[in-house]
């Protein structure tokens, strides 16, 4: 008996799979089109837990603890500054890496109107190019997106029957584009990994937008004052040559 209870054993650790659980929350101040975001994704990832919105913005570390509550050793924040820019942290609760990307051009499933995820619940296809295995860093992003992605086999398997003719890839949304700014070697936080160069703040962006309106506005102020001039200089030769003839008439 005991010899067979050490046989099962030996095969059910064999058949051990690691299971990834990603915890999804976000800060307060978040806008009704990213709450749509972390709802779609929720529903793209069927082992995500969503908790409730994360009243600071500086003790990140708390996130750990969150995750371990949860039973999570994934999480993924959604960080909202000044109401308008979206910072998205995945991190790899609780010893690290992490990574802070800036969320652009963002699309949701109910603005793209596309068909929907006809099949809910199936694991996933990650594809990527062969950039994510030209550097350290893309390889490490490409090994944390397919953690995060990744769902466990046994939890609600899918069986999806595919023709060999006729296939073709329908998209389903959400669109969006991630820019990595920092890679942590820690979990949110630590020592960084990788800076990226070509990362332009949004603040400066608009503070360069601004800046490029005040300079247009300058020049249309100064076109007027110009033409204002002419304007008053012309009406003074007029009144003068009209002075004149009726002096001299």
């Amino acid at each position: 008996m005991s010899a067979y209870k050490a046989l099962t054993k030996k095969n059910s650790e064999d058949k051990r799979i690691n299971k990834q659980r990603v915890m999804m929350l976000c800060s307060r101040g978040v806008t009704y089109r990213y709450r749509h975001l972390m709802n779609d994704l929720e529903g793209l990832l069927p082992h995500s837990k969503k908790d409730a919105k994360l009243d600071t913005k500086n003790n990140l570390y708390i996130l750990n603890e969150l995750a371990d509550l949860n039973n999570c050793n994934n999480a993924v924040f959604f960080e909202t500054r000044k109401k308008q820019d979206l910072y998205v942290w995945m991190a790899k609760t609780p010893n690290g890496p992490s990574v802070k990307f800036h969320l652009q051009n963002l699309h949701t499933m109910d603005e793209l109107k596309m068909t929907g995820n006809c099949l809910k619940g199936s694991r996933h296809i990650l594809s990527f190019d062969k950039t994510f295995d030209s550097a350290p860093h893309w390889s490490l992003l490409k090994e944390l997106l397919g953690q995060v992605v990744e769902k466990n086999k046994q939890n609600t398997p899918g069986y999806t029957h595919l023709d060999k003719d006729d296939l073709s890839l329908v998209e389903i949304g959400p669109r969006f584009c991630l820019t990595p700014i920092r890679i942590f070697e820690g979990s949110f936080g630590g020592p960084t990994v990788y800076e990226n160069p070509e990362f332009v703040h949004p603040n400066f962006v608009r503070a360069a937008m601004r800046k490029s309106k005040l300079v247009k506005y300058a020049a249309r102020q100064k076109n007027n004052t110009e033409r204002n001039a002419r304007l008053s200089m012309a009406k003074e030769s007029r009144e003068t040559e009209v002075s004149d003839k009726s002096v001299f008439k």
